[in-house]
């Protein structure tokens, strides 16, 4: 039996999870500052997506490389020279003069965040031995990410109701400073033996692949359709060729072989859509906070928070679910809920039902987060836990980042054809009957996105409950 973990490892958890929550914060900070530094800034439709998309598809990207790079450097020093990049970073971002300068800023964080995530999650691994104490730690740790996420706009909302957009960046430096100051002391360091060399043609192919697909996805938004087409099967190619290396090569980045594992392989394809379904649920419902229902920023963060409420009553009530149901019967259970929270959106016509919505749907993704990311890190050895996170990481992250761009790209096409005045996703009309129509489209825009949303998490309980075997091993599920 492995040791309990002591004071030392709890101290250091509480560390782990400042570089957790500023990753998931910067995802989603921006959502209530777009329109304000979209106004400052000068920033049209497309730079605008390119801003909030770039952080999250970038990290996506990353991610993988840095779990691997942590197994090979050790995953302290990764996450500290990550750490310190964020800070400086984050600093830059919030003076910011252009909409190109922002968006070359926010893809530089989006690397820092890639070192950031994979290294806490296998630190967590190493630290906490044993099982029931991990699973513990690690519902802690899912907890601080997707609430972290949610209370982005949160904190962003009290701090544009009094200083400028800048801001929302600049609240990232102080728990920097703590990381750097307490993690030398508090963090121990781990490197995987023996790890071999880093594959550096499997670092190009997967980040071309990614970078290919999302050129092609935001190219679609402009019309045309033979290059987007073309730049999204060029991705295909390449990951399918980063799938073949990867397979073959005696140093991969990723371990495939881990996807005959039925669980582990649903669980990742769960993480994936659960991403996209909550990240446009978030970017619609903000926006219609603000747009269609007239909140100032401030009101419209207070409105948001049951978001991060039920992520956090979800993740950290998940483990002890299981004393009285199976991990899938948990898990798929929480997304039928989540259905139901998405579609409450579709009969919300104030704030109440709003904010009773997205507390439903976030609450049932709690079994799913952390149960979850449980079974992927319990099916890997200690020295492939950076890889085995980035993973978990890639699909949350990439889910994340799909759901602004392809829901919010549905969303947009939805209200322009309600509303074909319209050119944007925010309601900037001046005249009262103009704007009124304009309210209607986005508030159809809204229905259509919570039926979206309700269909993916349908589909995901479905998938679940056809898997026969238990998401996670026994032992780590107790609370």
């Amino acid at each position: 039996m492995e040791k309990p973990a002591g004071r030392r490892e709890w101290l250091g958890l509480t560390v782990l999870v400042l570089p957790t929550l500023l990753v998931a914060m910067d995802m989603t900070s921006l959502f209530l500052a777009l329109p304000q530094l979209s106004a400052d800034l000068g920033a049209s439709g497309t730079e605008q997506l390119w801003i909030t998309d770039s952080y999250g598809f970038v990290v996506a990207g990353f991610v993988i490389t840095m779990g691997t790079l942590g197994d090979r450097i050790g995953r302290r020093r990764l996450l500290l020279a990550g750490g310190g990049a964020f800070g400086v970073l984050s600093v830059v971002a919030a003076f910011s003069t252009s909409p190109a300068m922002l968006i070359v800023v926010r893809g530089a964080l989006g690397v820092a965040g890639a070192t950031l995530m994979p290294s806490t999650l296998a630190l967590i691994t190493n630290m906490f031995r044993d099982a029931k104490q991990r699973g513990k730690a690690i519902s802690i740790w899912a907890t601080c990410q997707f609430a972290g996420g949610a209370a982005g706009p949160v904190f962003a909302g009290f701090l544009l109701q009094h200083f400028r957009w800048g801001s929302v960046f600049l609240v990232a430096v102080p728990a920097v400073v703590v990381l750097l100051a307490a993690g030398p002391f508090l963090l121990p360091e781990f490197r995987a033996p023996a790890s071999g060399r880093l594959d550096f043609a499997g670092v190009g192919l997967s980040l071309a692949a990614v970078l290919l697909i999302v050129f092609g996805l935001k190219q679609l938004t402009t019309g045309s359709v033979t290059l987007p087409l073309a730049a999204i099967a060029a991705g295909a190619a390449l990951g399918a060729v980063f799938v073949r290396r990867q397979l073959t090569t005696t140093s991969p980045l990723l371990d495939l072989r881990l996807f005959r594992n039925r669980p582990f392989t649903a669980v990742l394809v769960a993480l994936v859509v659960a991403g996209v379904a909550m990240a446009g649920v978030g970017l619609l419902v903000t926006q219609y906070l603000q747009s269609v229902l007239g909140y100032s920023p401030l009101v419209s963060a207070v409105l948001f928070a049951p978001m991060g409420l039920g992520v956090a009553v979800g993740t950290m009530t998940a483990p002890a679910l299981t004393r009285f149901v199976t991990p899938a019967t948990a898990i798929a259970g929480g997304l039928v809920l989540s259905a139901a929270g998405s579609l409450l959106l579709v009969f919300a016509g104030g704030p109440a039902l709003v904010m009773v919505a997205i507390a439903v749907l976030t609450l049932g993704t709690g079994p799913l987060f952390a149960l979850g990311i449980g079974l992927v890190m319990g099916s890997v050895p200690p020295e492939r836990a950076g890889s085995a996170a980035s993973m978990a990481d890639t699909g949350n992250y990439l889910g994340g980042s799909l759901g602004l761009a392809l829901i919010g790209l549905t969303a947009a096409a939805v209200y322009r054809g309600v509303f074909p005045a319209g050119t944007t996703l925010a309601v900037d009309v001046t005249r009262p009957a103009v704007a009124e129509q304009a309210k209607e489209a986005f508030t159809t825009a809204l229905d259509v996105t919570g039926v979206i949303a309700a269909v993916l998490f349908a589909g995901l309980a479905l998938l679940v409950t056809t898997m026969r075997q238990a998401v996670v091993p026994e032992p780590a599920m107790a609370a």
